[in-house]
């Protein structure tokens, strides 16, 4: 399929974009999309490309590489998850809005809060939000390990993902804190983590959770390896997590 972005200040067709692609990836995830949501990402990535060119939000700009290694990779999600079932989701450090502002357009019903500690992403999410007239979903500027102890968030969500670049034991710090007993942080993580998550066990178990599984794939049509660690909270964090701001970092549990 073509798409038709209309430019927004006179009306007139800008480009067209070729879909087809990105809807048969779509269709390898048994994910269907209206025309509508297709032109919702289309939008997305117009406002994305744009928006670099004065800030730096992501290295990824063509096409076709967005599709694959931002959309269908946040979508990608779906191969772990049911999101047809509405659920509150948190997606700390999501940087341009991945993976949180792609399973909100392909997944209406899901409740998504988007968390980053840079004031000039949060606006740009919040221009993408009111174009694409989104609804469920809103930003909250600042970082994990502040908003990780506050009452409003604090085990308040079903799900908290992460595409954020850090090992999995300071990643579950940031991360496991804003999900409820009995709901899961799932990070989305590059290759095989097997090691990874190993080093990982201790940090795991004192956060008062447990690793599931882990689902190894490729993405649609490609070669690139991505990992989804499952991670499900059985008791309550300890309060003293997550530590001060900067700590989980520098001094992995």
């Amino acid at each position: 399929m073509w798409t038709r972005i209309r430019n927004k200040g006179t009306g007139v067709d800008k480009l067209e974009r070729n879909t087809e692609k990105f809807e048969k990836a779509l269709s390898q995830l048994d994910i269907q999309l209206s025309d509508e949501q297709i032109h919702q990402f289309m939008v997305y990535y117009e406002m994305l490309v744009e928006t670099n060119k004065v800030m730096n939000l992501t290295a990824i700009t063509e096409f076709d590489e967005v599709i694959e290694k931002h959309f269908v990779d946040s979508l990608s999600l779906i191969k772990a998850v049911d999101l047809t079932q509405p659920k509150r989701i948190i997606d700390v450090g999501t940087g341009a809005g991945f993976p949180g502002i792609p399973l909100k357009i392909a997944f209406p019903e899901l409740e998504i809060v988007l968390l980053d500690s840079l004031n000039k992403r949060i606006n740009f999410l919040n221009q993408v939000i009111e174009t694409l007239k989104l609804d469920k979903i809103r930003t909250i500027h600042g970082r994990a390990e502040d908003f990780g102890r506050n009452p409003q968030y604090r085990e308040q969500f079903d799900l908290c993902v992460s595409r954020a670049v850090a090992n999995l034991s300071t990643l579950a710090e940031y991360c496991v804190p804003f999900i409820r007993i009995g709901g899961q942080f799932i990070p989305y993580k590059s290759g095989k983590v097997r090691e990874e998550m190993e080093n990982a066990r201790r940090a795991v178990d004192l956060l008062g959770t447990q690793i599931v599984k882990c689902l190894n794939y490729s993405l649609p049509d490609t070669d690139m390896e991505r990992s989804l660690v499952i991670i499900e909270k059985v008791k309550a964090t300890k309060k003293a997590y997550p530590r001060k701001a900067g700590k989980p970092s520098r001094e992995p549990l």
